[in-house]
């Protein structure tokens, strides 16, 4: 529902490409404390990685020498990275991990999130120039997954393994310059050695200020594409313009979002945005998709009607036209076709009450599938037709629930710490995406401009692991994007 490098690779051949590199772009190389060997780094373009090698005695006591892939960033931010070391190793204490950074002086202040070539993890800073390192230990050895955020003067390490929700390691409060040193390092601990480590999934996120939901102030977006089997997530592109709730065509070749009332194809090889003509139908919301022949879209418009204005579904042809009125009472919000492409599902208000409703595609009589009391939103079918997913209230947190399509037998499915919304069922019947919240956003809210996951959820036995970790929300993954074969996901993070 709405709501300095020594080697650098960067080979950028399209106007698409360069939108979607813009990021990684603004990193550069350098030696801190002037190490004997000297380091770089390589990045690769199709896979948005990079390769540090690095060597320097350490970082520790009251010196650092390393190698560190950064860029200048102001205020508030949330960096976050995948990692690992390549190779063996020499030394059980070489270092590598995310860091904010005070200046590029050997002594300066800092914080970074360090795993140690042996797995010990730790939150490691220094509160005054050239002072001793302090250090948090995380219980966490060999995590794959490292953020650290600056809060104004308070700066904060998450680690995550295995597919495992964010764990805070600690936080610390630090005297740094408005505008800092953010990126990634690696030290061997012995100078005679170069060391190498991998990053993906390398995301630097600046969140809105304070008190700002992003309705005011809609936030630039980044056009994302995460393939599950690998967990490796690629920009695709990045515009200054907000955009929301990514499909994926059913041929594969094009993702469908929202933005300022209207629709845009975004072909994946061309990389290029261009508009869909659906008529009078210009204030489009993030609640539309495409049917299982791939030849027709549902979209959700705000129309006025009897002296108010709401959201009423409508259905036009995948290449443009003329939209057709499917329901004629507001607020609905559509969220699914079944795959025989006969009936629309979609979440609606009646009476004071958002339950999940189902009608004929080419319109006709509404029918009710929920009356539980609170939000019933979300309502998706399996591909086999059999189930309809939805998320509900009606426990107490926002969790995932499944029906029969004529609504009987409502079953739910997760129970856990979470705010969980939007499951989508994969192509192949095996998977469910959904978008997670913290457990302190409000169960009925769906907000803008928060740290939320995506997890991925095995129909078969239920477990649930965290693939992406983000900035986002609504208009993150409303509505269904999975690939044709059932590989990959598309969605929006966003950054101010």
């Amino acid at each position: 529902m709405k709501d300095v490098a020594f080697v650098v690779i960067f080979l950028i051949s399209t106007v698409g490409s360069i939108q979607a590199q813009q990021m990684f772009q603004r990193f550069s190389g350098m030696d801190i404390g002037n190490p004997e060997l000297k380091g770089s780094f390589q990045f690769d373009k199709e896979k948005q990685q990079f390769i540090l090698h690095g060597s320097g005695y350490n970082i520790w006591y009251g010196r650092d020498a390393f190698y560190f892939v950064s860029q200048e960033v102001s205020g508030d931010f949330i960096l976050s990275a995948n990692l690992k070391f390549l190779g063996e190793g020499v030394e059980p204490h070489r270092k590598m991990g995310l860091m904010i950074r005070n200046s590029k002086t050997e002594g300066a202040v800092y914080m970074d999130g360090a795993i140690h070539g042996d797995g010990f993890t730790a939150l490691q800073y220094r509160e005054k120039d050239n002072d001793e390192t302090l250090e948090i230990a995380s219980g966490i050895k060999v995590p794959d997954f490292v953020q650290v955020e600056r809060k104004d003067d308070e700066f904060i390490l998450r680690l995550s393994k295995n597919g495992e929700p964010l764990t805070e390691v600690g936080r610390v409060k630090l005297e740094m310059s408005s505008s800092v040193l953010a990126g990634m390092f690696i030290s061997s601990h012995n100078e005679k050695v170069v060391e190498k480590a991998q990053f993906w999934n390398v995301r630097l996120e600046k969140p809105a200020v304070e008190g700002d939901n992003g309705y005011q102030k809609p936030s630039p977006s980044r056009l994302e594409v995460l393939n599950i089997e690998t967990g490796n997530r690629r920009v695709v592109y990045e515009t200054e313009t907000h955009i929301e709730a990514p499909n994926w065509s059913r041929d594969g070749k094009f993702l469908i979002y929202n933005s300022g009332g209207i629709l845009y194809k975004y072909d994946l090889k061309k990389q290029t945005p261009e508009k869909i003509n659906t008529g009078f139908a210009t204030s489009i919301n993030n609640d539309h998709g495409i049917s299982f022949d791939g030849k027709m879209l549902a979209i959700s418009n705000n129309t006025d009607q009897d002296g108010k204005r709401h959201s009423l579904i409508y259905t036009v042809p995948l290449k443009g036209g003329t939209p057709q009125k499917v329901t004629s009472k507001g607020p609905s919000y559509w969220h699914g076709w079944s795959p025989d492409d006969r009936w629309l599902t979609y979440c609606a208000e009646r009476d004071g009450n958002y339950d999940v409703y189902k009608i004929p595609a080419e319109g006709g009589e509404e029918i009710r599938l929920t009356t539980t009391k609170g939000l019933d939103d979300g309502p998706e079918y399996s591909p086999d037709g059999k189930i309809i997913y939805f998320n509900s209230v009606r426990s107490g947190s926002m969790e995932i629930w499944c029906m029969k399509p004529d609504g009987s037998e409502q079953q739910q499915v997760t129970d856990d710490a979470f705010q969980n919304w939007f499951a989508h069922p994969s192509p192949d019947g095996r998977w469910l995406m959904m978008i997670s919240y913290l457990p302190e956003v409000p169960a009925g809210s769906h907000p803008r401009n928060q740290r939320v996951m995506l997890r991925l959820m095995s129909v078969t036995d239920r477990k649930i692991k965290s693939v992406a970790f983000l900035y986002g929300g609504q208009g993150t993954i409303n509505v269904p994007s999975w690939s044709p074969d059932s590989k990959k996901v598309a969605f929006v993070s966003y950054t101010y």
